[in-house]
């Protein structure tokens, strides 16, 4: 799905808030917010939200950018409490939800706008996300648009499992998709209120995902504008290798697919997954990573008892009728078939 139509034009910019969740961050804050502020749009708030951090963040802030908004928050309740807490807090037309790690580009905030502003049934959308420190490369969160295949593996235009393609311009169509990056996520403040916000189960790792499925179950689209351009660092917060890491997404897929999917082919796509992630268990182990074994194993227990407590929505769009879904099995593609590019798995004439 492309949008085509020109934008409308209103009596005024509409108002931009660019809230930056911190935590222990602050050689990101100094790298990178100074370029945030410099952006260039007219209506543009910055807020960092700080998650109860320990290194001095909010004392910099006070005393070398004063025109940065702060809330404080008083825990550490990770991206979706953290998230949820702050932006209750601010009445904004548009929220830009930005990772710490994230260089920005002059200009990139207006192409979202005026994506947004031209088709109210677009709830959110994504930059071109690039990587910082090999510029020429995609980066692992969010690429260039994300999107899910049947077992509820994420994917994006220019990055499957670990592989991140070199940018050649092969994605530059604004492009609707499944899933907005959350580390660098434009969304319209009503509809991010009124699908009720993260889900604060998820504490991190794809609570974003959750949020744009349930966008799609309320007839809203999901797109990515590559003419915006961002520089993500990553890992950030939690290293890949961290079994931390791997607990929460595991843990978080399986919650995402028990509450969205509908229909009773849910239990089986449900039972297939755990059976790979028992097979992607086995590889860990086998690799001398039995932390990340354990890690797996804790998040489908961690699973059994929420899915015993939570029932399943059961109400909504098929999957298979929105825009970024792949019927088939990536895991199959990827690593059976070795389609390693977005276009491989998905076919060049095949992204609506």
């Amino acid at each position: 799905m492309t949008v085509k139509q020109e934008p409308r034009v209103r009596d005024f910019l509409p108002e931009v808030s660019v809230v930056i969740l911190n935590w222990n961050g602050l050689s990101f804050l100094q790298k990178f917010l100074p370029g945030v502020l410099d952006s260039g749009y007219p209506r543009l708030r910055v807020i960092v939200a700080d998650n109860a951090s320990g290194d001095g963040s909010v004392n910099w802030l006070r005393e070398n950018l004063p025109s940065v908004e702060i809330i404080e928050h008083p825990t550490n309740m990770g991206y979706a409490g953290g998230y949820n807490f702050a932006l209750k807090q601010i009445e904004s037309d548009y929220y830009i939800l930005l990772n710490s790690d994230v260089e920005v580009t002059r200009g990139w905030i207006e192409p979202m706008v005026a994506l947004l502003e031209s088709d109210h049934s677009i709830a959110a959308c994504q930059p071109k996300i690039l990587d910082f420190n090999n510029r020429k490369k995609f980066e692992y969160a969010g690429a260039c648009g994300g999107w899910i295949d049947k077992y509820g593996y994420p994917f994006a235009r220019g990055r499957v499992f670990g592989f991140c393609e070199e940018d050649s311009g092969q994605y530059d169509t604004v492009q609707s998709c499944f899933w907005a990056s959350g580390a660098a996520l434009f969304i319209r403040s009503r509809d991010f209120h009124a699908a009720g916000g993260f889900d604060e189960s998820f504490f991190a790792h794809q609570e974003e995902i959750d949020l744009c499925w349930r966008l799609k179950h309320l007839g809203k689209e999901i797109f990515c504008v590559p003419q915006s351009v961002v520089y993500h660092v990553g890992g950030g917060t939690l290293p890949v290798s961290n079994p931390q890491k791997t607990f929460l997404n595991f843990r978080n897929n399986l919650m995402m697919l028990n509450k969205n999917l509908s229909g009773t082919g849910r239990f089986g796509i449900i039972f297939t997954r755990l059976l790979l992630d028992g097979v992607a268990g086995v590889q860990f182990l086998m690799k001398g990573k039995w932390r990340l074994t354990v890690a797996v194993l804790q998040a489908h227990f961690h699973f059994y008892r929420w899915a015993f407590k939570k029932r399943n929505a059961g109400a909504g769009k098929s999957i298979k009728t929105m825009s970024g879904y792949l019927g088939s099995s990536i895991v199959w593609g990827y690593f059976i078939k070795q389609k390693r590019t977005f276009f491989q798995i998905v076919g060049e004439g095949r992204e609506m």
